[in-house]
């Protein structure tokens, strides 16, 4: 059973519809990403599973009940635009959004130095949150979203302001609290995040959800018509099939590109020419488009669609 169902669920700020008929689950054990452009309407869904506010249209079920200030206490929710009390010192910030989950002082002093220590920021305690950087900021308030070990743990654009070093230590964290059995919403606009640990993915454009299911059955679905190079020497044999309409390059370097074969086709001529162009060819592979290309790919399509009802 779903931990979080989102059943046609509408949102409307006057005559804009933010959120049009949405509906997914979410599953404990299991890491959803709801991936779109900025303006896509991911951060109002996240509004309404929070209950910051409510649905024109539709329900929001938590472990089959509607949501509510109920279920506030049994979520984590790191927003996008950052909360914390500026002259506040770290330690007492920390306890005090613990205590209104209510947890005892004891116990949040604990598991405060416990994830000081995890993300090495011991010495931040008695820091007031003005005196840290974005990056540090954003892991103080990361660590008040998981303090009070919540079921439901909802990530908005969680990497933001982070170094890579950082990220790949938050990255480490999700993957831990996925393996403990929480259900992690996670929502980004970089479709490269979302496709290195999420498990279910929404792809949601103009507030409407195009593409959802696993990451594994999304991308199948999509076929094995990307192919990745890596050469050294004349990469103009790539401007000659795009230019007949053969390939779509969608990543090029001097020494790689991603491209996707169009109008059939076949892996082979992209081969053949490459072998006849450069010096040394180190990598060929026919692979699943990326998150990236299948989205572009669906909201195209959803483009198409509404540019033909228009007229």
């Amino acid at each position: 059973m779903p931990l979080l169902s989102i059943e046609h669920v509408t949102k409307r700020y006057g005559n804009f519809v933010a959120v049009d008929s949405v509906s997914f689950d979410a599953q404990p054990g299991r890491i959803l990403g709801l991936l779109g452009p900025n303006g896509a309407g991911k951060t109002s869904t996240i509004r309404m599973i929070a209950y910051i506010t409510i649905p024109d249209e539709g329900q929001i079920l938590f472990d089959g009940r509607p949501v509510g200030p109920w279920s506030q206490e049994q979520m984590g929710y790191l927003p996008e635009e950052r909360g914390l009390y500026k002259k506040l010192r770290v330690g007492e910030q920390l306890r005090y959004l613990a205590e209104l989950k209510g947890i005892p002082r004891a116990d949040a002093d604990a598991r405060i130095r416990q994830w000081l220590d995890r993300f090495d920021a011991t010495d931040w305690y008695n820091k007031k949150v003005e005196e840290l950087s974005k990056g540090m900021q954003q892991k103080v308030q990361f660590i008040a979203t998981i303090l009070p070990e919540p079921r439901l743990v909802i990530l908005d654009e969680p990497f933001s302001g982070l170094d890579p070093i950082n990220s790949e230590l938050l990255r480490d964290i999700i993957l831990e609290l996925k393996d403990a059995g929480r259900t992690i919403l996670f929502a980004s606009h970089r479709m490269e995040q979302v496709e290195q640990i999420c498990d279910d993915i929404c792809l949601i454009s103009r507030g409407q959800i195009l593409v959802k299911g696993s990451l594994r059955e999304v991308k199948s679905g999509f076929g094995r018509d990307a192919v990745m190079l890596n050469f050294d020497g004349d990469s103009s044999f790539l401007d000659d099939l795009e230019a007949q309409e053969l390939i779509r390059i969608s990543n090029r370097t001097h020494h790689r590109a991603e491209m996707r074969l169009l109008n059939g086709t076949p892996a082979r001529r992209v081969l053949d020419a490459a072998l006849q162009h450069v010096d040394e060819l180190y990598h060929f592979e026919v692979m699943e488009p990326p998150l990236s290309e299948i989205f572009v790919s669906v909201v195209s399509e959803q483009e198409k669609q509404r540019n033909a009802q228009a007229a």
